[in-house]
């Protein structure tokens, strides 16, 4: 069992994992992209920078940092957090357990364009398959996504639903995990339904009757993350104490999840506050 899981590899969560490894824990990092970090050509603002940068180098120089210090960094999507002795962390790979987590990604939803998805949310549409579940007993559903994230939230509604489709409205299935169910890989033209969700209408007007969609679109964000364990969000973003830790003890949140002013220097500071918070919290508990 690790200490700490860090769920993201940008500033925020390999600072935080500096720190928490300094503090003597056992660190893991699971992320597979950096935001808005990578996008950034040059950086010259960063408090004792000798030369701009661009935030690709910024980012190698964080994760040599993390190898040098022994840290261990796995490329891989998470796709939820459940519960176990402390917390399991799950990707495609398998969970991993822990005894505190840092939430460290990035905020956003990828938004799903299709016609009537807005209309139907809370009316058939939803965004936790944990949530939500429940209230489709023996229903038919689709899950509307392409990836692990997709392919998770269709095994959470396993244990619920008559069926299960999982649509990809036009991309190519990309899960890594082991998949038992429909995959319909065509356009959605809209959705359907008389006060409630009954129909997604595909491109060329073929009709998919449905009692639910639960959209699951790119990789869990931390609003996901967020939404089905309880924690607190306010205005869409995490809400942390002083410690950078969320209603929910033994797990913290640090950089753009929580709002602020989104630049590397803020989350590099918030992500140190976090990992040597998270690694006390980890020893006074132990």
């Amino acid at each position: 069992m690790h200490d700490i899981i860090i769920i993201g590899k940008g500033p925020a969560g390999i600072s935080s994992a500096l720190y928490a490894i300094r503090a003597g824990m056992k660190v893991l990092v699971i992320g597979s992209g950096v935001g808005m970090l990578a996008k950034a050509d040059h950086i010259d603002n960063y408090y004792g920078m000798e030369k701009t940068l661009s935030g690709t180098e910024i980012q190698r120089r964080g994760e040599e940092q993390l190898a040098a210090l022994g840290g261990e960094l796995i490329q891989g999507e998470v796709t939820g957090i459940g519960f176990g002795d402390g917390y399991l962390v799950e990707t495609a790979a398998g969970e991993f357990p822990c005894k505190a987590v840092i939430i460290a990604v990035g905020k956003s939803r990828k938004a799903a364009k299709i016609a009537g998805i807005e209309e139907f949310e809370g009316k058939g549409v939803s965004y936790c398959a944990v949530c939500d579940g429940f209230f489709f007993k023996e229903k038919v559903l689709g899950v509307l996504g392409d990836g692990d994230y997709a392919l998770n939230e269709a095994k959470h509604l396993a244990g619920f639903a008559k069926e299960i489709t999982i649509f990809t409205n036009g991309q190519a299935f990309t899960a890594t995990g082991e998949n038992s169910f429909a995959v319909e890989p065509g356009k959605i033209e809209k959705l359907t339904g008389d006060g409630k969700l009954e129909a997604l209408v595909m491109e060329g007007g073929s009709k998919k009757a449905l009692d639910g969609l639960f959209v699951a679109v790119g990789q869990a964000s931390a609003a996901d993350f967020a939404q089905k364990l309880g924690i607190e969000v306010l205005g869409g973003n995490i809400v942390v104490d002083v410690d950078g830790m969320t209603n929910m003890p033994g797990i913290f949140a640090a950089g753009d999840c929580i709002g602020g002013f989104p630049q590397l220097s803020t989350a590099v500071g918030e992500g140190a506050v976090a990992g040597q918070r998270a690694a006390a919290y980890v020893k006074k508990n132990r």
